[in-house]
């Protein structure tokens, strides 16, 4: 079981070395381990990519299945009273839902279940999906764009719009336009260069960045203008609805997402964030409009 244990953490960190800090044991001692579940297995579990380890396909199967295994001991330890480590749940989201929805699901869920470790993970939306796929988080609440394969429980649609600082919200639009972006791949930059394409519109990346908190701050700092929805939004970030200098944006749709075989932890971890999110939407998304 601790040998299990080790792969899964050091699967999620990205490294034996990171895992056996957080577990507190050897390096050597982690080697070992792995080492040993491979004879088991008569087969390698991981091979080398650059400086770090990843899983082979049979390191992928054996983490998947080791998961379920690991979650179930501990699950039945603490029945009995058995003292196992304390379990964990993982929860991911996007940066726009940090300041209210996450905090907000965090004491809610801490009230019921104050034993239960909780791991939040912020990355690129883009990831989120795939790191639940694959067993790395969950619950989590991620954009999709509107029309996408059905996955996950659509919770609401939520309008796009062109944002800018309330200072220059009245200021003509310049040309070509300065957007401020978000790295490649993000579902809001594709709608934003999509629909300029649509008006033939010019336009120039004045900044590109993967932190929200960095997008606010350049729209502060100088012109440009951002697409996102108005949830999250500083009261000095404004959108310009309806302006017609601007093309109009599609909706994008925000859905819940939930591990495969998830603990009853994880499983009320998923409502709550289902229920916390709901609960802290704008209705219909209204913005703070200046036009």
């Amino acid at each position: 079981m601790d040998a299990l244990r080790t792969i899964i953490v050091g699967t999620d960190l990205g490294s034996f070395a990171r895992a056996a800090v957080q577990l507190g044991r050897s390096q050597s001692a982690v080697s070992m381990q792995v080492k040993k579940l491979e004879q088991q297995a008569g087969t390698p579990l991981f091979m080398r990519k650059g400086r770090g380890l990843v899983p082979t396909e049979a390191g992928e199967a054996l983490i998947a299945y080791a998961r379920r295994i690991v979650a179930l001991n501990d699950e039945a330890a603490q029945q009995i009273g058995a003292g196992a480590p304390a379990a964990s749940v993982r929860l991911g989201l996007p940066q726009d839902f940090f300041d209210d929805v996450m905090p907000a699901t965090l004491a809610r869920f801490a009230r019921d279940h104050g034993d239960v470790h909780v791991d939040v993970r912020a990355g690129d939306n883009h990831s989120i999906a795939d790191e639940v796929r694959a067993g790395r988080l969950d619950a989590a609440i991620a954009f999709f764009r509107p029309g996408s394969p059905a996955e996950g429980e659509i919770l609401c649609t939520l309008p796009m719009r062109w944002l800018t600082h309330r200072d220059r919200a009245a200021q003509a639009i310049p040309d070509p336009l300065p957007l401020v972006l978000f790295n490649h791949p993000c579902l809001f930059r594709q709608a934003a260069l999509a629909a300029l394409d649509r008006r033939r519109l010019c336009w120039r990346a004045a900044l590109t960045t993967p932190s929200l908190p960095a997008i606010w701050g350049a729209l502060r700092s100088g012109p440009g203008l951002a697409v996102r929805t108005d949830h999250g939004c500083p009261d000095d970030i404004v959108a310009l609805t309806g302006h017609p200098a601007l093309p109009d944006l599609p909706g994008i749709e925000l859905r819940l997402l939930r591990a495969p075989d998830p603990t009853r932890a994880a499983e009320r971890l998923a409502e709550t964030l289902r229920a916390e999110t709901l609960g802290r939407l704008a209705p219909g998304g209204i913005s703070r409009a200046t036009r």
